[in-house]
C-alpha cells in the first residue's frame, strides 16, 4: 500500500502518518501525549524565552484582528498550559466565559491556578460539547497535533453557534530558502540546545525539538483552508513576519 492511499484511509491528517516519533498511526496521540505530559512544567517559561516576551502581546492582537469582543462564549482547543486562553479571558471580560480542553492532563494542571478558565480533558476531534455552545474557537499552535482536519473542522462547525469564528494560531515554515533553512536552525537547533541548558530536562527539549520536525512536516496552508471550507468555514490566512499563520474564518449558516 502506497503512502497516498494509506494517508486517505485516515482522512486527512496534519503529518505523516508515521515518523521518528511513531511507527503507526494510532501510536500517534499517546506518544505526544507523554511528551506535553513530562515537560508541562518547563512550558510556559520555554515559551516565553524563545518568543522573546512577546508572546503575549502578539497573541492578544492576533484574537482582536479575529474579531474576538467582550461577552464572548469561547473555547480553546488543544489549550495546554491555557497561554492563549488566558490571552481570551482578558478580551472577554468577566461577561465572557472561556473553556479550555486539552488530552494532557499535565499540561492543563501547570496552568490551572493562573486564569479563571475551565479546564476539560479531551480531543479537538471528539468535543464533549453540545451543538451551537460557543460564539468563537481558539487553537494555539496545536493543529499539528491533532489526527484529522476533516474531523477537527467538523466539531469545531457543531459546537458554534451560526456565524459563529475560529481562529488558528501556527508557525509555519517559510516559503523562502533562506528564511526556512534560518528557521530550521533556531527551532531545530538553537532551541532544544539552550532548552536543555535553561531546565536540564531532556524531556523538554525533546519537546522543543518535536515542534520544530512538526512544523516542517506538517501540510501546506492551502490544505489547512480547504479543510475549512469542507468543514462549511468562510476561511482566509494571514501571515504575520514570514512565519505566523493566522488562520480565521466564519461558520457559514
Amino acid at each position: 500500500m502506497d503512502g497516498d492511499s494509506s494517508r486517505n484511509e485516515i482522512g486527512h491528517p496534519p503529518l505523516p502518518v508515521q515518523s521518528t516519533y511513531w511507527t503507526q498511526a494510532g501510536d500517534r496521540q499517546g506518544v505526544v501525549n507523554g511528551m506535553f505530559d513530562r515537560s508541562a512544567r518547563h512550558y510556559d517559561r520555554v515559551s516565553n524565552i524563545f518568543s522573546f516576551g512577546s508572546g503575549r502581546s502578539y497573541r492578544h492582537a492576533a484574537l482582536e484582528r479575529a474579531g474576538l469582543d467582550a461577552g464572548m462564549t469561547v473555547l480553546d482547543v488543544g489549550t495546554g498550559t491555557g497561554l492563549l486562553a488566558r490571552e481570551v479571558a482578558a478580551v472577554v471580560g468577566s461577561r465572557g466565559h472561556v473553556t479550555g480542553i486539552d488530552p494532557s492532563f499535565q499540561m492543563m494542571s501547570a496552568g490551572r491556578n493562573r486564569e479563571t478558565v475551565r479546564f476539560v480533558q479531551g480531543l479537538g476531534e471528539q468535543l464533549p460539547f453540545p451543538n451551537s455552545r460557543f460564539d468563537f474557537v481558539t487553537m494555539g499552535y496545536a493543529l499539528r497535533h491533532v489526527s484529522d482536519l476533516d474531523l477537527l473542522f467538523a466539531e469545531y462547525a457543531r459546537v458554534l453557534k451560526p456565524n459563529g469564528r475560529v481562529l488558528l494560531l501556527e508557525i509555519t515554515k517559510p516559503a523562502s530558502t533562506v528564511g526556512s533553512a534560518l528557521a530550521r536552525t533556531y527551532f531545530g537547533t538553537i532551541v532544544p540546545f539552550v532548552t536543555r541548558l535553561i531546565t536540564g530536562s531532556a524531556d523538554a527539549s525533546r519537546l522543543m525539538r518535536f515542534y520544530w520536525d512538526t512544523i516542517a512536516q506538517c501540510v501546506a496552508p492551502p490544505v489547512i483552508l480547504a479543510a475549512l471550507t469542507r468543514a462549511g468555514f468562510n476561511s482566509e490566512r494571514t501571515v504575520i513576519a514570514g512565519i505566523f499563520s493566522e488562520y480565521s474564518g466564519t461558520r457559514r449558516k
